[in-house]
């Protein structure tokens, strides 16, 4: 059992408290409150003059699978082999003993949806994980979160170059529907087959790791920077009836009226660095901060490793630098992750039954001086700085 005091707590479920106590018990919360009387048996944190908010979330990355320090031994990241890969699942290429996830989790990310890059138009499944612990199984939050769907330049670029589909964005989009409507003809063939196996349809892994998608169970996850790609992967979900988040939206800013009218959630980044292909001509620090005033639901991502999963709340600093209200950017790297990947029951906020999942800052966290003095995974103390 810990009891934290004393703290200026962002539950983001509601007002700031700023002077007060959080009771941990069993990795649960339970109990929040301007003052709570210390029970016996715990373990007090004083977080005096300090912030405390809930773990942050990155809703797109690539943890674990991109290992640091390694090139082709610890590159899991793309099937480079087929345009269309969906029986692949993340949480059979995650290395949890890489240094990324200490870092993360140091820097007060304390759960990460990760999963396969944007070489293939379908790549797989991502998983949510905390990011403490040595075995991926026991780390998992919920798998799978979404079905990876790339759109633009990194898919074209790699099957130009084996010179096969896709070559071009039509092809792109013409192998998602294909895949799409492979699939939806198993599930009839499933359906229709009932209780009877001997009718049921040969064993297709992909059309069997795209079934969630159909039935809404999990979104498609698309890759997609340009206007036109954002718009051609609405166009497919609309086709199909099927759920979508708009992954990087990089030129969402443009399009902020066409979004609102679309209400789909958007999680956007990454806004730093070099503008490193065509299709980022508009990469810029604005975009989350429109796509939010605007009303739409967007989280912040580093999509680490191209940047370090550790920097996500100075990632929303800057998105606060460029104007976007500063508890938007509060719940870019909170709550609206959570409830995107639809883990909000878990992680997101500090409220009563939910995992304790604590970070506690010196300073604030989207100033660069600002530091993590101690985090908790459920409701262990897994990093403390002295």
């Amino acid at each position: 059992m810990i009891l934290i005091k004393n703290g200026k707590i962002y539950t983001m479920a509601g007002q700031v408290i700023e002077n007060g106590s959080i009771l941990i018990k069993d990795g649960k919360i339970a109990e929040i409150a301007e003052h709570i009387a210390a029970p016996a048996e715990a373990e007090v944190i004083d977080a005096a003059g300090r912030m405390v908010m809930p773990g942050m979330i990155d809703a797109h990355c690539h943890l674990g699978m991109w290992e640091s320090s390694i090139r082709f031994e610890g590159d899991d990241v793309n099937e480079m082999t087929s345009p269309v890969t969906a029986q692949l699942r993340a949480i059979d290429g995650l290395n949890p003993m890489d240094r990324t996830f200490h870092e993360a989790r140091d820097g007060g990310v304390t759960t990460a949806c990760t999963g396969p890059g944007s070489a293939n138009v379908i790549g797989g499944t991502f998983v949510a994980v905390k990011t403490h612990g040595d075995r991926i199984d026991d780390m998992v939050v919920k798998n799978p979160v979404a079905m990876k769907a790339a759109f633009g330049e990194n898919p074209k670029r790699v099957y130009n170059a084996q010179k096969k589909l896709p070559t071009t964005r039509m092809g792109t989009a013409a192998v998602i529907r294909e895949a799409l409507m492979k699939a939806k003809r198993y599930l009839a063939a499933i359906e229709q087959a009932g209780d009877d196996a001997s009718k049921l349809p040969p064993l297709d892994m992909q059309s069997e790791a795209l079934l969630p998608v159909l039935r809404k169970e999990i979104p498609l996850k698309a890759h997609a920077h340009r206007a036109d790609d954002i718009f051609t992967s609405i166009r497919i979900a609309r086709e199909f009836d099927i759920n979508i988040t708009l992954d990087h939206c990089t030129e969402g800013h443009l399009i902020v009226d066409h979004l609102v009218k679309e209400g789909l959630p958007a999680i956007v980044g990454p806004s730093f660095g070099h503008r490193t292909k065509f299709e980022l001509t508009n990469k810029d620090f604005v975009t989350p901060g429109v796509l939010a005033r605007a009303g739409l639901k967007v989280a912040i991502t580093t999509d680490s490793p191209v940047t370090p999963l550790e920097s996500l709340p100075l990632m929303a600093g800057m998105a606060v630098a460029a104007g976007m209200d500063e508890m938007d950017a509060l719940k870019a790297i909170t709550t609206n992750p959570a409830e995107i990947m639809g883990i909000a029951d878990r992680v997101g906020s500090l409220e009563v039954g939910k995992d304790a999942d604590v970070v506690i800052y010196d300073g604030h966290p989207f100033e660069i001086s600002g530091k993590t003095w101690k985090v908790l995974i459920d409701g262990a103390v897994v990093f403390s700085r002295e």
